[in-house]
């Protein structure tokens, strides 16, 4: 990965050159082949570089402050299908084949589970939408 300020260079050359934020990190969107949302991550320059050789989807975590491959914990790897930078390569999105069917910690296909409406007071409140539990997040993360 190279540097440049150039805007041309960044949004029509062919050289990544990722616009990581003051915190080392891109933003990562990944979704399923089909295009189904599946979570939004980040990803450091290691998580970056580890995820193009391998073809596994690696993040950097930043409650744990740590690189991890998807999957480490529970067998639920990403395998990259296609890796894509947007125009001014300051996001990343990757289209996986999710391994074990569920992408969520929480056992669920997706980590969109839950759809913001309004109750009758106009308040926020939270709608579980396609939230069935694919698995026991207690019987795979020991």
């Amino acid at each position: 990965m190279s540097a440049s300020t150039h805007a041309a260079d960044i949004e029509e050359g062919s050289a990544l050159r990722p616009k990581f934020d003051a915190a080392g990190l891109v933003t990562c969107v990944t979704t399923d082949a089909s295009g189904e949302l599946l979570m939004v991550a980040f990803m450091n320059e290691e998580a970056l570089n580890k995820t193009i050789a391998t073809g596994e989807a690696w993040y950097y975590s930043r409650s744990r402050a740590r690189l991890w491959r998807k999957g480490e914990s529970s067998g639920h790897v990403q395998k990259v299908l296609e890796l894509r930078i947007d125009c001014d390569q300051d996001a990343v999105w990757l289209r996986v084949e999710q391994g074990g069917g569920a992408a969520c910690h929480t056992g669920r296909r997706s980590c969109f589970y839950r759809r913001i409406d309004r109750d009758d007071a106009g308040a926020p409140v939270l709608t579980p939408v396609d939230a069935e539990r694919l698995f026991d997040p207690a019987k795979v993360y020991r």
